[in-house]
């Protein structure tokens, strides 16, 4: 029986040193490309970001203040609103568009819409990217 066991033998130091080094090569190169996906997808994300700043209600109007985040300008080339997000309408009478809101800076749309009190309103600004700015508002 002690023979047996004597006469097994291991892999050798330079086999199981390759091992490691090829094991730690695989590990980086997958590291690297999860690294440079997550980046890329993030930096073209970050470029226009839109953010709804305020809606005031008037009696035929709506003024929404849009502020754009990002570090690219963005044009928001058509508005929509509804009374569900699934039922949106394209809007003419929305002054100004198409407009250009600056990399960090905001810009007032009055939307010329005939709204009921103690409705929810669903609306989109649609931009020239596939980047659009999508919410809901209860009017007073």
């Amino acid at each position: 029986m002690k023979k047996i066991l004597r006469s097994k033998k291991g892999i050798s130091p330079i086999l199981a040193t390759l091992l490691l080094i090829v094991i730690a090569v695989a590990a980086v190169i997958v590291t690297y490309a999860w690294v440079m996906t997550f980046t890329g997808t993030t930096i073209q994300q970050a470029g226009v970001m839109l953010a709804k700043e305020n809606v005031s209600w008037h009696t035929a109007s709506i003024n929404v203040v849009i502020k754009n985040t990002g570090t690219s300008n963005a044009k928001i080339t058509g508005v929509y609103v509804g009374t569900s997000s699934a039922n949106l309408t394209a809007l003419s009478a929305v002054a100004p568009v198409p407009e250009t809101i600056n990399a960090g800076s905001t810009s007032t749309f009055t939307i010329t819409y005939t709204w009921t009190p103690n409705t929810r309103y669903y609306f989109k600004f649609a931009t020239d990217t596939p980047i659009s700015l999508e919410f809901s508002e209860k009017s007073p």
